[in-house]
């Protein structure tokens, strides 16, 4: 028999002389989860469901206006002592079915308010969370009628062929997608763009409709019926919803399965249908709004839809593939077992399951749905503050105060009032002071690892450009390209066929001056001293020239390896005075130059400094390079290392409006450097961009959550 501790309650006397049973319109459904026959209590007038385990629907089966509460109740014991409900679950169950309006009772004054005030209470549950806020619904219209004129089409799309179909379309976009991956990444940065929001939203709404119909088509395909469709406010965001819980008392597992997958089959069809028009068409309109049909189709069933960890339809398709029905509500049943029952000894808590293996899938959903809502609200708080720092303010003050403080106001109040820690309570309040005193020891004191990131460019060293020091056409590489060239060696010519005009012209004149001048000797002497400036001018004209015929053959100012680009192709092409030719560099030696904005430069100079650095390249991320030294350049910088770090380059650095070439940055920042020496076994490339990750002195959680916060802020003023 189950234990005394949970067999009775205090609250027994209120409900035990009652006359209570089924309203005579409650239908029931058989499901069978893991080889215990479930029952599934459905009102059609109400279109309320209730799921009862086998050792629940016994009790409530035999419930006869002719018949006590208690008189079933100890028939029950008898026929099941080890599995009957116990006086505590006996009036919990008779509350929540009697808030379903599944119930015929005449009840007295006293239990009837007693049931009235567990209904407040629960209502007020409900309400103190503020997190029901974002998650209201507004009913606005049935659509059963409209879903039985398309009935017919959803049977051909819920069929093998139509679904094969669908696989077979869906598998081409994907193939299209990853053709176009980096437009696709080039594209997400406006999203959130001022002019984006609007197709943004419509498209949400569009996708969304068309979702709510796929699972009310699914759910007719199976003879369910769908009441009602209306609004949703998701995170005060207004979408479509419909009620398809008709299909909980579906008796075969996988029509249920396919109800909850119906929307996300429509919502992907959709988008593999956008992605091949936003592949085909140019920038505008159209293009716009296909991509946001695809980032909102993928978001949403990555994130949300597909994902068993909230309670969409991944949630429904894993409760049913596991076998375990109201899978959320039983996870927590199996929490609080583990924590007010093992941990604080409250003796009247069971588990949720009385399999072990069951148990451990319960508590171990149960933790990772908790810490995964909070993985994707933060993320998503910290997406939209990054561009609306207002917004996410107030979201993160609701997830605050719903998540962490009124939770804790009422744990509080339960350790202190509650009746049932009674004999317990000194070791639960112990238990819990000892937790507490741990988390803030743990956030708040105990030093963890803290680093940060950093972007950067590979330079070789040295690194010299080449530039053609006068103008003229491309001749040709005296050079080949990547071979060892030693300073002073001609590597390009460049041929200006008005250079020869030019220095006869001037040498012609220079001759002309010396003969005015010896003439100038026995007869105008007079006339000796103009005639020498003015030949002095003509040899500074020749050479000029001729330094301008030295420039056109090109030298390298130092040795290294010659690295000319393409120029191999161009022969012929006019070169400008300081066009760059090709560069020279050390295939031995290199240096990372990493980009340390203004945030993170305090610790540049910092006594405690930089306990490490570690830098992975784009294209080996799995062999990343240790940093044995590294020097700071103490000076603010504003041109950056590579242009492929700014935004212009496709790099994650903020550019000046203005900046023609993309080099320029949005704000100061500073340059730490590292040096390399290429060994055979590692192979570099000047030019390279990858991050550095540098290790800095332990800090707490705490102060590593609030300096990024404070970060954030800055970078919002």
């Amino acid at each position: 028999m189950a234990g005394n501790a949970r067999m009775f309650s205090e609250h027994w006397y209120r409900v035990s002389d009652q006359r209570v049973a089924l309203r005579a319109g409650v239908r029931t459904r058989r499901q069978i989860y893991r080889g215990e026959v479930w029952r599934v209590l459905y009102d059609p007038f109400g279109n309320q469901f209730f799921r009862l385990r086998p050792a629940a629907y016994e009790f409530v089966s035999r419930l006869s206006p002719k018949r006590t509460v208690e008189e079933v109740w100890k028939e029950c014991l008898e026929i099941m002592p080890d599995e009957a409900p116990g006086q505590s679950e006996v009036i919990q169950l008779l509350a929540q079915l009697y808030l379903s309006n599944l119930l015929q009772l005449d009840l007295p004054p006293d239990a009837q308010q007693f049931f009235e005030r567990y209904r407040k209470r629960k209502a007020k549950e409900r309400k103190s969370y503020l997190s029901y806020i974002m998650f209201a619904r507004f009913p606005l219209f049935d659509p059963d009628d409209l879903l039985n004129v398309l009935k017919p089409y959803g049977k051909a799309i819920y069929s093998k062929i139509g679904l094969l179909a669908w696989l077979g379309v869906i598998l081409s976009a994907i193939k299209v997608a990853l053709d176009n991956a980096d437009a696709l990444v080039d594209q997400s940065q406006g999203i959130l763009a001022p002019g984006n929001l609007f197709l943004l939203y419509g498209s949400l709404v569009f996708i969304k409709a068309l979702h709510e119909f796929g699972h009310g088509l699914a759910c007719k395909r199976y003879g369910g019926e769908v009441h009602p469709m209306g609004i949703m406010l998701m995170i005060f965001t207004p979408i479509p919803y419909v009620d398809a819980t008709s299909s909980w008392a579906f008796r075969k597992r996988g029509q249920r399965m396919l109800v909850g997958a119906g929307g996300m089959i429509f919502e992907l069809f959709v988008a593999a249908i956008a992605t091949f028009v936003w592949a085909s068409t140019g920038p505008g309109v159209l293009n716009a709004v296909m991509y946001n049909m695809m980032f909102i189709a993928s978001v949403s069933t990555l994130l949300f839809n597909g994902n068993p960890l909230l309670r969409y339809d991944g949630y429904y398709l894993l409760s049913d593939l596991l076998d375990i029905p109201n899978l959320y509500q039983r996870s927590h049943q199996q929490l609080r077992f583990l924590t007010e029952g093992k941990i604080l000894g409250r003796p009247n808590v069971k588990p949720a399951s009385p399999y072990r293996g069951e148990q451990i899938t319960l508590a171990v959903y149960g933790v990772l749905s908790g810490l995964y809502r909070i993985i994707v609200f933060g993320g998503i708080i910290l997406f939209v503050s990054r561009r609306f720092l207002l917004a996410g303010i107030v979201m993160a003050t609701i997830c605050v105060v719903s998540w962490i403080v009124m939770p804790t106001v009422k744990y509080v109040h339960y350790l202190f009032t509650d009746p049932a820690l009674e004999r317990n309570r000194l070791r639960a309040i112990s238990i819990s002071v000892a937790a507490a005193i741990g988390v803030v020891a743990l956030v708040g004191i105990v030093p963890f690892p803290s680093s940060f990131t950093a972007p950067g460019t590979l330079v070789s060293t040295p690194f010299v450009e080449v530039p053609a020091r006068a103008s003229g056409y491309l001749k040709g590489l005296e050079t080949p390209a990547n071979v060892p060239v030693q300073a002073g060696t001609r590597v390009v010519s460049l041929l200006d066929p008005e250079w020869d005009y030019e220095y006869r012209a001037e040498e012609a004149m220079l001759r002309h001056t010396e003969a005015l001048y010896r003439r100038s000797l026995h007869r105008d002497t007079a006339d000796l001293s103009i005639i020498e400036e003015h030949r002095a001018v003509m040899e500074q004209r020749l050479h000029r020239l001729r330094e301008r015929r030295d420039h056109l053959q090109v030298r390298v100012p130092a040795s290294g390896q010659w690295l000319p680009g393409t120029l191999e192709d161009l022969d012929g092409i006019w070169v400008d005075r300081g066009s760059v030719l090709g560069y020279v560099l050390n295939p031995q030696r290199h240096q990372f130059v990493a980009v340390i904005s203004q945030d993170e430069a305090r610790w540049l100079f910092d006594e405690a400094g930089i306990r490490r650095a570690r830098i992975r390249l784009r294209g080996s991320a799995q062999e990343p390079l240790e940093a044995t030294g590294w020097r700071v350049i103490p000076a603010e910088q504003r041109e950056l290392p590579s242009p492929a770090l700014g935004w212009y380059g496709g790099g994650e650095l903020a550019v000046a409006e203005d900046a023609r070439e993309g080099t320029e940055a949005a704000q100061t920042f500073f340059e730490m450097r590292v040096d390399f020496e290429t060994s055979e076994a590692l192979s570099l490339m000047h030019g390279r961009t990858g991050r550095m990750r540098i290790r800095i002195a332990p800090e707490s959680l705490w102060t590593q959550a609030t300096r990024r916060v404070r970060q954030l802020m800055r970078r919002e003023r």
